[in-house]
């Protein structure tokens, strides 16, 4: 196993501007800037069928589910910010987790989800921030045997937070979301050591 703390960090919404996104590139900014290897990735590269146990059996993994299991596989932590959707969560990420739960011949389902830390985040337009779908962001995650750790952030009206270069225009909460990242790197490197 190498010594380098790796990441993998994706947005659960597939929009070319989304601000779950841009979010998220701030987060691993500070993930990096700590000494992590982040693999920064968008799931509209990853597309997949909705989840269908017949096309399963049929068919097997789509190709694209088993690229992203490997990914999983090869990281230490997710870092992830998600949108809210009709108060609940988003339908890609769902999706995305239930295809890369699934097991392999003589490798169990959740192997990619075993000791692994992750950090939610939440942007919406909305007044809410995303806090009601963030519960059950983190609902699943602990449930498929993932450490997430307390801290978070929402951001209400997102498209009133960032500048036209994607940073926030409040520099205290830029520095906040960069903290989500660091925080992150910093759990899996003191789990490491055997200090928990």
């Amino acid at each position: 196993m190498s010594d380098k703390v790796r990441i993998l960090a994706f947005a659960g919404s597939t929009r070319q501007a989304s601000f779950n996104k841009q979010l998220l590139s701030i987060a691993v900014e500070g993930a990096r800037e700590a000494g992590a290897e982040v693999t920064l990735i968008d799931l509209r590269e990853y597309r997949l069928p909705l989840y269908d146990g017949d096309l399963e059996t049929e068919l097997g993994l789509p190709e694209n589910a088993v690229k992203l299991r490997d990914l999983f596989l090869e990281n230490d932590g997710l870092l992830m910010s998600c949108p809210e959707y009709n108060s609940s969560i988003s339908g890609v990420w769902k999706n995305t987790i239930d295809w890369v739960s699934r097991p392999q011949p003589g490798r169990p389902g959740l192997e990619c989800f075993l000791d692994k830390f992750a950090v939610v985040m939440t942007a919406s337009t909305g007044q809410w921030g995303g806090v009601r779908a963030i519960q059950e962001y983190r609902r699943i995650l602990s449930n498929i045997r993932v450490k997430v750790l307390p801290e978070q952030i929402s951001i209400r009206r997102a498209k009133d937070e960032f500048a036209a270069d994607g940073s926030m225009n409040d520099e205290k909460r830029q520095q906040a979301v960069r903290a989500l990242g660091t925080a992150l790197y910093h759990a899996i490197a003191v789990f490491r050591r055997g200090e928990h």
